[in-house]
């Protein structure tokens, strides 16, 4: 079963500044997608639970370790980092899952890459742009990535909901 101490979210205050604001809605987010993990064995969190997709949500995990670290590994920081999980061969490796994948690996892997990120984005300003252009060669600042990266896990917390409810009947979060 999956367990971790880091499921605890808090709701960013409406008051709030801007950074602190954009800070605590990524968290939040973080922490939705591993609440909906949570209480899963292996076995369930690689269950593609939605047919005909081959989305799971141990592949979802391994995915957002894969965005954290592009956006601000090489994005924000411009670091010559490796992909985790996908190759040239196959752009969705990710959620192409091994008998060998698992939880543990993918969940500390995702944490890691998280406080990686937190490191990195506290040595800049949201204004500061990015090492690298992102998408045929469009700049972007901290504020920009920050609020991308919210997307993103909003998005993919729709398909954890989804996929959740189809494999234990769970709803909520």
């Amino acid at each position: 079963m999956t367990t971790s101490e880091d499921t605890a979210r808090t709701e960013p205050s409406g008051l709030a500044a801007e950074r602190e604001m954009l800070e605590g809605w990524l968290e939040y987010h973080r922490a939705t997608l591993a609440l909906k993990c949570r209480g899963l064995d292996d076995e369930q969190l690689r269950q593609a639970a939605v047919p005909p997709s081959d989305l799971s949500l141990l592949g979802l995990v391994r995915h957002m370790a894969e965005v954290e670290r592009g956006w601000f590994r090489r994005t924000l920081a411009g670091e010559e980092v490796a992909p985790l999980y996908y190759t040239e061969e196959d752009r969705d490796g990710e959620f192409h899952l091994t008998a060998d994948d698992t939880w543990q690996e993918a969940y500390g892997t995702w944490q890691a890459e998280i406080e990686h990120a937190r490191r990195l984005a506290a040595g800049h300003a949201l204004d500061d742009a990015a090492a690298r252009p992102y998408r045929a060669g469009r700049s972007c600042n901290l504020r920009w990535i920050y609020t991308h990266m919210i997307e993103e896990y909003a998005r993919h917390n729709g398909h954890a909901d989804l996929l959740r409810e189809r494999i234990d009947g769970s709803t909520g979060y």
